[in-house]
């Protein structure tokens, strides 16, 4: 009897345990899917959206299950937001999962990048319960993790150009030297006193001509008549005046022996001098006077109405039209600089014999680092109270790699002079020590810096925004506009920034490595790692765990270059 009961009991428990063990099991990955499908860093952040299913007959209706995504890579991991979900049953607020049916959820989440998750996986962890029983449910991996690109700002942005501090050099000054000759009311005669005048005139005109780097280009003889007496006897009276002024100044000329082209002209009725004296003036009725020159165009309908208010008339006869009656003698000349093999030598030999802007301007003739870094430290020393010394001494100092003592002279120059060109500058600095904050700030009062718009740049690709980014680099040919351009998948433009970039390094052929890529071009790719390694061995390293180049793991070429993974 025992031995009949034995066999049917042992059955029954063996029912009784699988259907326990059956309550929830193992759930596939194919019930999951994330976006994107191989989580990518943006603005120091991993976002990723996961999409899951619980299959039919599943979910108990007294079950309650929390899903936690958790990034896990080798030494860590990563806890992201959880969500739970519960059965048809479940007194509660979480969304419920029909058992019949199954159910669909949707649930985002975002980590904090840091480099370790290069290479990482994502799974989803499972804490369920059925009543008051804790079932387990095994992890499920259901996306790998994390293409970094976008981190490669930190190292592109150390290729950005800093604002240089401009000299305002101008080899040849255009000068002017001025003076005018009057006449009395319908003469034309030159009285003693003005012929004065004239002999200074001459005589500046010889001094200029004799000084080694001055050199006369013309003079001008501009001969006018006050608008009053009627058009043909001013147009006559204006020659006879430019005729007599001529006289003058050639004989003049010649005895300083000057020689040079010489421009004459008169005007008949200087209207346009007339108003002018009108509208500066401090007569009472000049807004009449205005509007009758704007009310009448004729010149001789002008005169009358003028003259018809007799009171205003003869205000404008003693204080205004005798201003017109005139000859303007004008001496153009320029003013020839130093040359550059003399400036160059002299920054080195004499730099006090040169003003700030002919210093500044010498160390745009030396492709040298050390002269110019030379050179811009005498401006320091020589024009203390100019902010382009500091300045142009931090630009060194950040082409140079060292961020930090280019950010020192950045300040020395700011308390010199707060400018567009060093707080972009300072912009840039902040972006290279991963102070976006304080780089926004800096980059609001830059405005005019000319490469702003390329520091901006730098700015929307640590801030995710790729398309602005690309916008602001415009034609700008460096690594982070290649970045930019690559993030917002514009991948002609960026061949063609490539193509344009002049002094290449190892970024750059890196970058040009990740274009191919993401255009499946695997010559591409194993052409510019092996130029990007030559540059930077450490890059291999890099290259064999970068999930850009996941489809080329198994390339025989790849791995012969890069190596294998750690």
């Amino acid at each position: 009897m025992t031995k009949k009961l034995y066999l049917p009991l042992l059955m029954v428990l063996v029912v009784v345990f699988s259907s326990c063990n059956k309550k929830l099991g193992e759930l596939s990955s194919e019930y999951f899917t994330t976006s994107p499908q191989v989580l990518e860093a943006i603005a120091g952040k991993v976002p990723v959206t996961i999409n899951g299913k619980f299959p039919e007959k599943y979910f108990k209706k007294k079950a309650v299950i929390e899903v936690t995504p958790v990034l896990k890579w080798n030494g860590g991991q990563a806890v992201g937001q959880s969500a739970e979900f519960q059965g048809e049953k479940v007194e509660g607020n979480d969304q419920v999962i029909n058992y019949k049916m199954g159910g669909n959820f949707t649930m985002r989440t975002v980590f904090d990048y840091v480099p370790e998750m290069a290479q990482s996986e994502l799974y989803l962890e499972f804490k369920a319960k059925v009543g008051n029983k804790t079932v387990a449910i095994p992890a499920v991996k259901i996306a790998d993790g994390v293409i970094a690109t976008s981190e490669m700002v930190e190292v592109t942005i150390g290729s950005a150009n800093p604002a240089l501090g401009e000299d305002a050099f101008q080899r040849i000054v255009k000068e002017q030297y001025e003076k005018r000759i009057m006449f009395l009311i319908n003469q034309s005669n030159i009285r003693p006193q003005e012929m004065k005048i004239a002999k200074e005139f001459e005589a500046e005109a010889g001094v200029v001509n004799e000084t080694f780097n001055k050199q006369i280009t013309s003079i001008d003889v501009d001969t006018w008549s006050s608008p009053d007496g009627g058009y043909e006897l001013n147009e006559k009276l204006s020659a006879n005046r430019q005729k007599a002024s001529m006289g003058v100044l050639e004989k003049g000329l010649k005895k300083e022996k000057v020689e040079a082209p010489i421009d004459a002209k008169y005007t008949a009725q200087d209207w346009e001098g007339f108003q002018e004296l009108v509208a500066n003036s401090n007569l009472q009725d000049k807004d009449v006077i205005l509007r009758v020159l704007s009310m009448y165009l004729d010149p001789a309908t002008r005169e009358q109405e003028i003259k018809n208010m007799a009171a205003i008339y003869e205000e404008l006869a003693n204080s205004i039209l005798p201003q017109l009656r005139r000859s303007r003698l004008t001496l153009n000349y320029d003013i020839i600089g130093k040359s550059d093999e003399e400036i160059l030598s002299m920054a080195f030999s004499d730099p006090g014999g040169l003003n700030v802007e002919e210093l500044l301007y010498a160390a745009t003739l030396t492709n040298d680092k050390g002269q110019q870094e030379t050179i811009y430290s005498k401006v320091t020393e020589l024009f203390p109270s100019d902010y382009r010394g500091k300045n142009n001494l931090g630009v060194l100092a950040y082409e140079n790699g060292k961020v930090e003592q280019a950010k020192s002279y950045f300040k020395q120059a700011e308390k010199i002079q707060g400018t567009p060109e060093v707080y972009n500058n300072l912009g840039l600095v902040a972006l290279a020590q991963g102070d976006n904050v304080e780089a926004a700030q800096y980059l609001g009062k830059a405005a005019g810096a000319k490469p702003l718009n390329e520091t901006l740049g730098n700015l929307y690709i640590t801030q995710g925004e790729y398309d602005k980014a690309v916008t602001a680099f415009g034609n700008t040919a460096t690594n982070s506009a290649v970045l930019a351009q690559i993030l917002a998948a514009d991948y002609n433009k960026a061949n063609t920034t490539l193509n344009n970039i002049a002094d290449k390094d190892a970024y750059t052929y890196y970058l040009n490595a990740v274009l191919g890529a993401r255009t499946n071009n695997a010559n591409m790719v194993n052409e510019n790692l092996k130029q990007a390694i030559a540059l930077n061995p450490e890059l291999a390293k890099k290259a064999a765990i970068d999930l850009e180049f996941a489809k080329m793991f198994n390339n025989a070429t790849f791995v012969g270059i890069v190596g294998p993974k750690n």
